[in-house]
């Protein structure tokens, strides 16, 4: 759990030094920034969207995945989450969009399962080492523009990574490379999908979509 620890500690470090620095930066700089850190997001998005091998089961996800989604009402209850965090945090902190955008960027991607299961298996942590540095500084940013809810992602990072980490020895023989091809552009077109929320491009219920990661992996199995 170590590597995990480590990583969620750089994202509430990188969350801080970003909410000072963006506490005296006048509101023109922060909509630029907030415009680059969109189109930022999009691309990130984009690469992961392309690692997808059959895009049936990208886009079965994604479907499937929406109308599980819906049905739990998964944007609701994160909204819900974020109204009870801004109690603590401050009215007009956008702390659901700070959590839910910082939240996918840490946790989608080969690096946070991988290195996971590496830390579980054998104890190494150097996967996750590496991207605790790149969480920090990206965390910089986030709440430079996004406020001080990103921090909360270092909750989700914490449980996602250290489930995967205490699991690692049974999820090893069932999480083949296909599987987390799925997952990743699954999960890259759900950041894709935050860029264009932030961009306020078009307004998409991200959260509802959570469940095709899931979906992508168990159709990806099969």
């Amino acid at each position: 759990m170590l590597g995990t620890i480590v990583n969620a500690v750089a994202i509430c470090i990188g969350t801080l030094v970003g909410a000072i620095m963006g506490t005296g930066i006048p509101d023109k700089y922060k909509e630029t920034s907030v415009a680059s850190l969109g189109l930022a997001i999009i691309l990130i998005g984009l690469k992961g969207a392309w690692e997808t091998n059959n895009a049936l089961i990208l886009i079965a996800a994604l479907v499937l995945g929406g109308i599980i989604g819906e049905a739990l009402r998964i944007e609701d209850r994160l909204h819900l989450f974020g109204e009870k965090a801004e109690r603590y945090l401050g009215k007009g902190s956008n702390v659901g969009e700070a959590f839910v955008t910082a939240t996918l960027v840490f946790c989608v991607g080969a690096m946070a399962i991988m290195g996971a299961l590496q830390s579980g298996l054998s104890g190494n942590h150097e996967t996750l080492f590496a991207k605790a540095l790149l969480d920090g500084i990206s965390s910089i940013f986030f709440a430079s523009t996004l406020g001080a809810g990103v921090a909360l992602s270092a909750l989700s990072v914490f449980v996602y990574q250290g489930a995967i980490t205490l699991g690692a020895k049974w999820l090893s023989v069932l999480i083949s490379a296909p599987m987390i091809s799925e997952m990743n552009a699954v999960g890259g077109i759900l950041v894709v999908a935050i860029g264009l929320n932030i961009l306020e491009i078009k307004r998409i219920r991200v959260g509802n979509l959570l469940p095709a990661i899931l979906v992508a992996a168990l159709l990806a199995y099969f």
